[in-house]
């Protein structure tokens, strides 16, 4: 049995099938009452995964409200045994967006380091690691062959915190999308190249305009963040979810009457 096979039948379906929705309440966000509000919008949203901060009573809280796989994030690995022991389903080294507005940029060396140290201490668990967007197309390709090589699982792309669309309306969406659009298709194409099967998550910045976008581009499936858990409505947020999730499996259905 693979690692991912230890996942959820639900959640290894919508990765096979390339529609994976997961809601991230933010790697940095602690407050109780707000991942319960994300927690329960992604619920009732339709949304496959949760992606909350790697903190234990967060994490069973998480789970009680929404009933969905749960994935921690952090840079930390020491972090990661006891979100595993609390009920986690899988953890993610990532996303950084949260770390740039202080300044702190993670270079390659650093990514490999964390990786590395993660997999170590948890062999069997099912392991994403963000690619960071500031560098250079190629390199964050380079930089997932490389972290490849620690047996990881996913791969997450980034990108829409330092993006300034100029324009309005959906095109100023697809602008603010396009960093983590071009990051999805160059990770996967260089993973296809390599003959690596690793499904990519398109993350940051997207919303129900790009989604499409993000799976044309080779995901498997997209993150979103800041579309829903910036939100102070619950209602808001569970239609942000809905509209997402009938975007993304709306292009599915156009992709098969196509093909």
């Amino acid at each position: 049995m693979t690692r991912l096979q230890k996942l959820p039948i639900a959640l290894q379906q919508s990765l096979e099938q390339r529609r994976l929705l997961k809601v991230i309440s933010g790697l940095s966000n602690f407050a109780p009452n707000s991942v319960e509000m994300v927690a329960r919008a992604a619920s009732k949203g339709g949304a496959d995964l949760l992606d909350i901060a790697c903190e234990p009573d967060l994490i069973k809280l998480a789970i009680d409200v929404s009933g969905l796989p749960i994935c921690v994030s952090a840079v930390e690995p020491h972090l990661f045994p006891k979100a595993i022991a609390a009920g986690a389903s899988m953890i993610e080294i990532g996303n950084f967006d949260s770390f740039y507005a202080q300044g702190r940029i993670f270079s390659a060396s650093e990514v490999l380091e964390i990786t590395k140290e993660t997999r170590a201490l948890l062999p069997d668990v099912v392991l994403s690691v963000t690619i960071p967007h500031v560098m250079p197309l190629d390199e964050q390709a380079q930089l997932a062959l490389d972290v490849a090589e620690f047996d990881v699982d996913f791969f997450q792309t980034e990108g829409g915190t330092t993006s300034t669309p100029v324009s309005p309306g959906a095109l100023g969406l697809i602008e603010k999308a396009a960093p983590t659009l071009a990051a999805a298709y160059s990770i996967s194409q260089a993973l296809v190249e390599a003959d690596k099967t690793i499904p990519v998550l398109c993350a940051s910045g997207l919303s129900a305009v790009t989604v499409p976008m993000a799976i044309a581009a080779g995901a498997h499936g997209v993150g979103v963040g800041s579309a829903v858990n910036k939100l102070n409505d619950e209602l808001a947020m569970i239609a942000v979810v809905r509209r997402l999730r009938e975007a993304i499996d709306s292009s599915k259905v156009l992709n098969r009457k196509v093909a």
